[in-house]
């Protein structure tokens, strides 16, 4: 039998919304499992896994929880609990998709949920927020957001069109077949306009030899979803090429993938072949969103929504020694490849952020700080030089496992 569509949701306030879903899933022929995660009192309608399971299963007592004003603590224990629940069904049955629909509680706790299943399980919110800041709802997962238009309070005329195409998508994406080629070895690469020439050349030639390549855009959320695919055990070796977000972590840019970033190869032992692709930019929104402080800095305008700022000296060196110090720490195997003439687009001679004296001092900080298991390659090219691209990719092949061996 395929594995259940699990729905969640508070039922205490959305039962009539929920019991809607869940027969249209259930007239697609899908098996369903409805989790109860709401306090305020007990549901009108039948439930498979029920509010005192979840809030027990989060640590606390339904009936406390229900006593208590500080519905924070309240969503919190459901929330923890739910993942844990719909976890543990996760490893018993398996699950086909999830479905959750609520307000700003209700998204919080079902994409809670989301978040603890693998890349590749169908989700979908359907939430009241889903038109505003969605990331920290989805966060490194392929959850769809779908826009509530109205409350969900009731059924209506715009709330069941709403629900039954929620319905449509999550049944359309259990269903429908994914032509797959999972034998190829997985490599990930990091790549940023900046930096595309180099990385375009390395993925094709990795294709060309047999490998699946995953390209993640250095954007903070990028960095972010590589690492847990990394952390996953998903990926087999890593062509980390652009490594800008540290500038952004570092000097306090728009798009920092956060402190963790470049440690997920090193605690798996993935081999990991590293270049410093565009750390002479910090990133901003638009002009007028540069704080002041770096208002007299070398400013470049990407476009008109994004702003780069060129690092000096002091930064690079900053960011290299924190560079140096991820890659030290690594298990795996580790390669340093330096492009001594330019790290980025538009880090050339007579070019907008040509700066030798910041370069210098980003590589000088990187030799001066790596251990020595990290091994140091250093190329007099530019880093979109078809050349610093055929280097990456020969020193990627030296440590990648070889594709008949998943074949």
């Amino acid at each position: 039998m395929a594995a259940p569509i699990v729905i969640v949701g508070t039922l205490d306030t959305k039962g009539e919304e929920i019991t809607f879903v869940r027969d249209l899933i259930e007239a697609h022929g899908h098996s369903t499992v409805v989790v109860d995660c709401g306090v305020l009192r007990a549901p009108s309608v039948a439930v498979d896994i029920s509010a005192g399971e979840v809030a027990k299963a989060g640590g606390g007592r339904l009936e406390d929880l229900r006593s208590k004003a500080d519905r924070g603590v309240a969503l919190d224990t459901m929330a923890r609990g739910a993942r844990k629940a719909v976890h543990a069904l996760f490893l018993k049955t398996g699950i086909g998709a999830v479905i959750g629909l609520g307000g700003s509680g209700g998204t919080a706790v079902a994409t809670a949920v989301m978040r603890i299943l693998p890349v590749g399980i169908p989700k979908v919110m359907v939430s009241t927020l889903a038109s505003g800041d969605v990331g920290p709802y989805v966060g490194t997962k392929d959850i769809t957001m779908m826009f509530s238009v109205v409350d969900i309070a009731g059924l209506n005329r715009i709330s069941r069109r709403i629900l039954t195409n929620a319905v449509g998508a999550v049944c359309g994406m259990v269903e429908q077949e994914i032509p797959l080629h999972d034998d190829a070895p997985l490599i990930a690469a990091t790549m940023f306009g900046v930096t595309t020439p180099c990385v375009d050349r390395v993925r094709a030639l990795l294709q060309a030899a047999g490998y699946e390549v995953l390209i993640f855009h250095a954007t903070g959320s990028g960095g972010r979803a590589m690492e847990a695919l990394i952390e996953g055990g998903l990926v087999n070796a890593v062509a980390d090429i652009t490594t800008t977000e540290w500038c952004d972590e570092v000097v306090g840019g728009v798009l920092s993938a956060g402190p963790r970033r470049l440690e997920a190869a090193g605690k798996m032992g993935v081999p990991q072949v590293v270049s410093c692709g565009a750390l002479d930019m910090v990133n901003f929104w638009g002009i007028e969103t540069v704080p002041e402080a770096f208002q007299n800095r070398l400013l470049y305008a990407h476009n008109a929504n994004v702003t780069l700022m060129r690092t000096n000296s002091e930064e690079c060196a900053q960011i290299g020694r924190k560079l140096a110090q991820k890659l030290s720490a690594a298990s795996g195997p580790v390669t340093l490849l330096l492009p001594l003439r330019g790290i980025s687009a538009i880090d050339a001679e007579g070019l907008p952020f040509h700066d030798p004296e910041a370069n210098a001092a980003l590589f000088r900080a990187l030799r001066h700080n790596v251990a020595p298991s990290v091994k140091v390659v250093e190329l007099d090219l530019h880093i979109n030089d078809p050349r610093f691209a055929d280097a990456i990719v020969k020193h990627v092949l030296e440590h990648a496992p070889p594709v008949a061996a998943t074949a």
